[in-house]
């Protein structure tokens, strides 16, 4: 028993013993557990502040990087100064004779208008199609531009723009249209900046009157004035949401280009204000209903004058700085008249006649520009066949050749010898290979006998013809050799119609000028035409003689075509291998050059001078005179409206003309004796020469 005291002591000390020294290694454990926590805690802080650390010193990094960046895409951003200063590029404005507008080169501006001063519907429609959370976001809409590449990655491409209209006013007033990262993000500076200079009323102010909307507007005004004829401040609704529709795509959508697509973009515009809540369906429904149409501004009537005009506006001021109003001297009327005229014809006869191109200018007495049309088509090639094409002139070069044989001392009825001639290894033939023998001046004039042409040259010296030529306005480069009597050396159809305006401007050298004057914006004068007259280069009894002769050719000679209904007068001309041909000729009003040809000098078929030309002349001149007095010819007094007489004379021809009649009512039938204005019938000719076909230059 007392063993087992013991043994049971012993069993209980031990378990005492036991738990002792278990607690004793609790004790232990826990000491080390707490060890550990407080180690790894120590780690974790530890790891925390490097992470901090290097968190803020990457963030400090960051800053400067993204300081950097923006101090780079801020290095070259435009001075932001006052947005109503900013520099644009100058506007020239084109007037015409009567003060319509022609056309505008550079930036056009209209007035400028505050959002109370324009109509609540054309602010309205801007907001809708373009920036429907405009007064909500602060530059920026993150909501729309989440929306913007949502709706672009589901289409595949791109269908929609994220910019608010701050951001566009950013890039319209201050950057390019390039598609970079470095636009992008000067943008976004730029917005930001506008958001905090100015309110969402003067932004959107800003805007209306700064946005590009085609056809060199800038602004809803000028917009509005050039598609509508009226001020901004009395758009419709249909209208407002036009002009909002124009900022899609300006230069595509605009109704000068595509009258349709405008009006499409007009109704989706429509639409969206209706979505937006600014209008009723039942408005939008009726603004479709009384819509108008737009009425353009005819910027368009004489394009190959206008970039004439504007390259001498650039000389006689050294250069534009400023905006312009150019008072020009185009007739609009008598404009159109040729510009339907040369179209209509080339369209009928150019393809079947292989004339490909034509071109006419008209000149008031004294050299005003009254009408210029360079070619076909403009919009396929602005190349001025009028101003720069160098074409040979053929016959019509012979009016200088026969002033010079009259200034040395023959006259109209001087008798001169039609036969076959030799200049060194060239014998020039006739047009229809005939000669005529003895003729008179006249009539190897009104027939455009070549062999004449040269004979007088022989006589009178190819230098005194250059000089004759020279002194009259060509200004072109002609050389004094024996083709210069058939039109050998290259003119502009400018200096030659200009050349003989002379004739119908009493013998005073004629410069063909077409501005009047230019002001600036502020109305002061900076250039006025110097109306002092030209020199006289043909006296008064040469003036008469040349008018007898040259009114013979359209009488009853080779450009008859060319008849107007009134006293005319002129020469036809045909180059070689019918490359070109022309008629230049004169009434009391107008001096007209019309030339035909190609313009790779490729042979037309058989169009000469007496042909498309004479008839293109006559009916522009026709049309272009109609209702104003009957007038005689400068230099000829009332010798060249002839005595009422039904023959086939000069003088009778001229008097049926001006009484309205056609061709002569009787045709000879056996030669006769030749009269100062009518020539002898020749050889087998059974009717008079003007109704021979083989006779047209």
């Amino acid at each position: 028993m007392a063993d087992s005291r013991r043994n049971g002591s012993g069993s209980r000390a031990g378990g005492a013993g036991g738990r002792g020294r278990g607690k004793t290694a609790s004790s232990k454990t826990k000491k080390g557990a707490g060890k550990g926590r407080r180690a790894q805690a120590t780690r974790a802080a530890g790891l925390l502040r490097r992470v901090l650390t290097w968190g803020t010193i990457a963030a400090i990094w960051g800053l400067v990087v993204l300081g950097g960046v923006l101090a780079w895409y801020a290095y070259d951003l435009p001075e932001l100064g006052e947005i109503e200063k900013m520099t644009r590029r100058p506007n020239v404005t084109l007037l015409a004779s009567d003060g319509t507008r022609l056309a505008s080169f550079g930036d056009r501006f209209g007035a400028t208008y505050s959002l109370p001063q324009l109509p609540p519907h054309l602010p309205q429609a801007v907001i809708a199609v373009e920036d429907r959370r405009f007064y909500e976001h602060g530059g920026i809409d993150y909501r729309g531009l989440l929306r913007a590449v949502y709706v672009n990655l589901r289409e595949g491409r791109i269908t929609q723009g994220g910019s608010t209209l701050t951001q566009q006013l950013a890039k319209n007033l201050f950057l390019t249209s390039d598609r970079t990262l470095k636009r992008k993000i000067q943008e976004v500076m730029l917005a930001f900046w506008l958001e905090h200079r100015f309110s969402k009323d003067q932004i959107l102010t800003i805007y209306l009157n700064r946005v590009y909307l085609g056809a060199g507007t800038y602004g809803v005004d000028a917009a509005a004035r050039h598609y509508f004829g009226k001020p901004a401040t009395r758009v419709s609704l249909y209208e407002a949401a036009l002009l909002a529709g124009l900022l899609k795509a300006p230069s595509r959508l605009n109704p000068t280009r595509d009258p349709e697509g405008a009006d499409q973009r007009a109704r989706l515009v429509l639409q969206t204000m209706v979505d937006s809540g600014f209008v009723t369906q039942a408005e939008a429904t009726a603004a479709l209903v009384e819509k108008t149409p737009t009425r353009v501004a005819r910027d368009d009537i004489a394009p190959y004058f206008a970039d004439w005009i504007l390259a001498q506006v650039r000389d006689y001021l050294g250069g534009i700085d400023t905006d312009l109003r150019v008072v020009t001297t185009i007739d609009p009327s008598l404009q159109g008249v040729a510009n339907e005229e040369l179209a209509a014809l080339v369209d009928a006869e150019g393809p079947k006649r292989k004339a490909g191109q034509a071109a006419l200018v008209s000149l008031a007495p004294d050299g005003a520009v009254r009408a210029m049309v360079g070619g076909r088509d403009y919009g396929e090639s602005q190349f001025n066949r009028v101003t720069q094409a160098l074409r040979q002139p053929g016959s019509a070069f012979k009016t200088f050749v026969y002033l010079a044989a009259l200034e040395a001392g023959l006259t109209p009825d001087s008798t001169v010898t039609d036969a076959p001639v030799r200049v060194s290894n060239w014998t020039p033939d006739n047009y229809n290979g005939r000669y005529y023998g003895d003729v008179t001046l006249r009539e190897s004039f009104a027939r455009s006998m070549n062999s004449v042409a040269v004979r007088l040259t022989q006589k009178v010296g190819a230098k005194t013809v250059v000089a004759t030529a020279e002194r009259l306005g060509i200004s072109s480069p002609l050389r004094p050799t024996g083709g210069i009597a058939l039109g050998a050396s290259e003119v502009t159809l400018l200096d030659l119609t200009g050349a003989y305006g002379a004739f119908a401007n009493q013998g005073r050298r004629v410069l063909p000028y077409g501005i009047t004057e230019i002001r600036d914006a502020a109305g002061q004068l900076l250039f006025q035409r110097d109306r002092t007259p030209g020199d006289h280069v043909v006296s008064a009894q040469h003036l008469a003689q040349m008018s007898d002769m040259m009114s013979a050719t359209v009488v009853w000679g080779t450009g008859k075509a060319a008849q107007p209904g009134r006293a005319a007068a002129g020469k036809t001309g045909t180059s070689q291998d019918f490359r070109d041909a022309w008629f230049v000729g004169f009434t009391a009003e107008l001096v007209t050059g019309v030339w035909f040809g190609n313009d790779d000098s490729a042979p037309m078929d058989k169009v000469s001078g007496g042909t498309l030309p004479a008839q293109l002349w006559g009916r522009v001149m026709r049309r272009g005179l109609e209702g104003l007095p009957q007038r005689p010819l400068p230099g000829g007094g009332g010798a060249l409206v002839a005595e009422a007489r039904q023959d086939d004379s000069i003088g009778g021809f001229i008097d049926r003309i001006l009484e309205g009649l056609g061709a002569s009512s009787q045709s000879a039938t056996a030669p006769r004796p030749a009269t100062q204005n009518q020539p002898a019938l020749r050889g087998d000719a059974e009717k008079p020469f003007w109704h021979r076909e083989e006779q047209r230059d």
